[in-house]
């Protein structure tokens, strides 16, 4: 590898063996270190221990990992809300994707009651709210928006990427939600939103979707090499 320093990314979530990603993405990490001779390091950040954004402070990158709900809501976002501001490359997967959208939600677009229905059904504003059809190990085809990093990374317009998900983005705050700073980059099959990004930070990619799990197939997810890339750019 070149001789050059670590990359640090942060993994937000409470860490746990049974969930497939979660095996998943050390593994996709590692795949990419070889790939693009950086060496690479982690740290799972549990939820409950995250009080404070300094803890953040050290990492190059940060990825919001699958595994809701999180023991934690609030240090979820508040990690979420320090790579958004701070302009750190932000990977957020399944989970990840809810809470960007939540944070994103709360803190730009000022709907301070801005709720998750997994864990606050009865909200008025439940911006995350059940799929008409739950995605449990399922895998669809997505059409990405020809523009976006998430189209640069995978090189092509068309993907099929794996679930497991059981929550989305209400439709009924879709539109307002979505403007010229959040952007839609993916839609399945059926045209429901499965990816955003925002359009002025340099990588925050947020999708329900797991590429993560490519890994355990051998194959390198494109979308954490390109968030990997990202850091190592910002990072120099």
């Amino acid at each position: 590898m070149e001789n050059q320093r670590s990359l640090h990314i942060a993994l937000i979530g409470d860490y746990d063996p049974q969930i497939t990603a979660h095996r998943a993405i050390p593994i996709a990490l590692e795949l990419v270190s070889k790939q693009a001779g950086h060496h690479i390091g982690f740290q799972w950040l549990a939820t409950d221990l995250i009080t404070d954004s300094a803890v953040l402070n050290d990492f190059d990158g940060v990825w919001c990992v699958p595994g809701s709900p999180y023991r934690n809501e609030s240090g979820v976002l508040q990690a979420i809300r320090f790579a958004r501001e701070q302009r750190r490359p932000f990977l957020g997967t399944c989970g990840g994707f809810q809470h960007a959208v939540l944070e994103y939600a709360r803190n730009v677009m000022g709907w301070a009651d801005a709720a998750h229905g997994e864990t606050t059904p009865d909200a008025e504003r439940a911006l995350l709210t059940p799929l008409s059809c739950a995605l449990i190990e399922t895998i669809d085809c997505l059409e990405l928006d020809a523009d976006s990093l998430i189209a640069k990374a995978y090189g092509r317009l068309k993907v099929f990427e794996g679930y497991r998900c059981s929550f989305g983005v209400n439709p009924q705050f879709e539109r307002d939600l979505l403007s010229d700073r959040l952007h839609a980059v993916a839609r399945d099959s059926a045209g429901d939103l499965r990816a955003v990004e925002l359009g002025d930070h340099p990588f925050f990619v947020a999708t329900l979707f797991q590429p993560e799990r490519a890994a355990l197939e051998g194959r390198v997810p494109p979308l954490v090499s390109a968030f990997v890339e990202a850091c190592r750019r910002t990072a120099s």
